[in-house]
């Protein structure tokens, strides 16, 4: 039956060496007592390589014909090996990921030289018989200290890599949770600077709405409120007139005789491009658009002006209306004070000064809100990699308590 017990992830370490000890050291010495021997007999392989390479250059300087050839095969074949053997590197202290790596590059480079063997030897044949018993011995002594350190590994040395991997473990927790640590540190600091930014926003804002609600600015609004309204009131008074005027325009544009003067066709055009500025520019009586307007009922009383009969009729009753009755007498005063009281307020000082004022706002606070999008952004990604984190944190935590009771028996839990 195992036991539960809590142990701080500061004190884990020095708690696991303790229990593993009785373990782990045997294995340790055994580990150490095999790369010894793998060493030296690996070092006696490299060895044997360069007595058969200096050998067959001996052999070969001497330029006897009968083993001139081989020599020279032999000098090549141990160079091979001896780059090939200079590679494979023994690990200086037990470590199960070295281990593994050293017995994978050795086993492949053995099982090459095996082959080279041989193909080779045989060929050099009956020469460098007792160069070549030298290197064989060597190759085979150190091919059973490596057989015989791949078996401790895959059996007995298992353990070990439990062990070696749990403190792995244990270390990664402690990266892991500085690294939290440092995430949640950037998220304050973002969030902290959000709502300073935040505060300063609503600062600017409250600014800009008292500027824009007393004052010219506000009187300026109302005035352009009056204007747009008026705007649409002078369009729907000469709703009825727009289709002749364009014909009247076109008229003119062509030169069939619409018989306006260049003032006149000239406020002809404002009249179809903005009704109210048109107007509001009139004199008393608007006595452009008069003329404008009798030149047309003449146009179309002489059937130069066509339009359909509903809309000549009602271009007529607008035309007799306004000519006739003054109909636009006290819409086009409105205009004009609307227009006069807007162009007073528009080159006054104190106006202009607001509205820099206003515009200065305007563009702090639009860099404010950039500033806060890229910080939601930040805040985000924070959130992201700490949940991220958070999860690793939870398996690494995980693997290294089953491995601990794997091992022990005892079920640990980490508080970190």
């Amino acid at each position: 039956m195992s036991t539960r017990t809590e142990i701080p992830l500061s004190e884990l370490k020095g708690w696991l060496e303790n229990q593993t000890a009785m373990i782990l050291k045997p294995l340790q010495t055994m580990a150490n007592k095999l790369l010894d021997n793998m060493r030296k007999a690996h070092n006696s392989l490299i060895e044997a390589c360069e007595m058969l390479m200096e050998n067959s250059r001996k052999e070969i300087e001497k330029r006897n014909m009968r083993t001139f050839k081989r020599a020279q095969a032999l000098n090549k074949l141990a160079k091979i090996f001896l780059e090939r053997m200079r590679q494979v590197h023994v690990p200086e202290k037990p470590c199960v990921r070295d281990f593994e790596e050293f017995v994978s590059v050795a086993q492949k480079a053995y099982a090459i030289t095996d082959v080279d063997v041989r193909n080779w030897f045989p060929r050099i044949s009956p020469f460098f018989i007792m160069d070549r018993g030298k290197f064989l011995k060597a190759f085979e002594e150190a091919k059973g200290s490596l057989k015989e350190l791949t078996g401790f590994l895959t059996k007995e040395y298992v353990r070990a890599k439990t062990l070696e991997e749990t403190f792995q473990l244990i270390d990664e927790i402690s990266r892991l949770r500085s690294q939290l640590s440092s995430l949640e540190d950037e998220r304050r600091k973002a969030e902290m600077e959000k709502a300073r930014l935040e505060m300063e926003l609503t600062q600017i804002e409250r600014q800009r709405g008292e500027l824009e609600s007393v004052g010219g600015i506000a009187e300026l609004a109302k005035i352009n409120e009056t204007v747009e309204c008026l705007r649409r009131e002078t369009a729907q008074s000469l709703k009825h007139l727009q289709k002749p005027l364009l014909k009247l325009q076109s008229l003119t544009l062509h030169g069939s005789g619409s018989l306006l003067t260049l003032e006149e066709t000239k406020r002809l055009n404002e009249y179809l491009e903005d009704p109210f500025e048109a107007l509001a520019t009139e004199n008393v009586g608007y006595p452009i658009l008069r003329r404008i307007l009798h030149k047309t009922a003449r146009l179309m009383a002489e059937g130069k002006l066509k339009l359909k009969p509903d809309k000549a009729r009602k271009a007529k009753q607008s035309i007799e209306e306004i000519v006739e009755k003054n109909s636009l007498a006290n819409l086009h005063q409105k205009c004009v004070e609307a227009k006069t009281r807007r162009n007073k307020l528009l080159t006054s000082q104190a106006i202009s000064e607001a509205k820099a004022e206003v515009a200065k706002l305007k563009e702090n606070a639009e860099n404010i809100k950039k500033r806060l999008e890229r910080l939601e952004s930040e805040i985000a990604a924070a959130e992201k990699a700490i949940c991220e984190t958070v999860e690793k944190v939870g398996n690494c935590k995980g693997l290294a308590e089953r491995h601990i009771l794997d091992f022990s028996g005892r079920e640990v839990i980490i508080v970190i």
